[in-house]
């Protein structure tokens, strides 16, 4: 048996990508989230980037598409950036970051500690999210301590308001909320 994913053509990067600063990685990451949306798909994306700033790999949300409910775009990013090195420990090859464009809902912050990055840069919050019917799960109301004691740097609302036009762009057209 086999379990395979499909990611759109569009999502491929075309050459190197690297970003100076957190605004510069989420404005991408908000530019992928609106172009899944507009291609049928939900309003989430991710990035996984090296100490240099380099994407290593970028998800989308691919639970409706791909009729998988953990295809959220963080664990498809941490998923092909694993595959990508080779290692189910990205804190392997030394500090890596997950840019995400809402906060973690309960499972990708499950996953966030055993995927070994050291950095998670969140854009819309969870109550962003829920504010339009998606439902985030159980989890702590002070995640981000939770990363921080376990030695994950988090920061958030990093270009949130973009973010959140995504969100409640994807709730306007009727689309799925899960």
């Amino acid at each position: 048996m086999q379990l395979s994913l499909s990611l759109p053509d569009w999502l491929l990067p075309a050459g190197e990508l690297i970003f100076g600063d957190d605004v510069a990685a989420m404005a991408h990451a908000v530019a992928l989230s609106r172009r899944n949306v507009q291609e049928g798909g939900g309003p989430f994306a991710a990035l996984v980037l090296d100490a240099q700033g380099r994407v290593i790999a970028a998800g989308v949300n691919r639970v409706t598409e791909q009729r998988n409910s953990v295809l959220h775009a963080e664990m498809v990013a941490l998923m092909l950036a694993q595959r990508q090195l080779r290692t189910h420990d990205l804190g392997s090859i030394g500090r890596c970051t997950l840019v995400t464009t809402c906060a973690p809902c309960a499972m990708c912050l499950g996953a966030i500690p055993w995927s070994g990055v050291s950095r998670v840069v969140c854009g819309a919050r969870s109550e962003d999210a829920e504010a339009i019917g998606f439902d985030e799960g159980d989890k702590a109301v002070d995640w981000a301590a939770g990363l921080r004691r376990r030695g994950i740097d988090v920061a958030a609302d990093v270009e949130r308001d973009a973010a959140l036009e995504v969100l409640r762009h994807y709730a306007a057209q009727g689309h799925p909320l899960y």
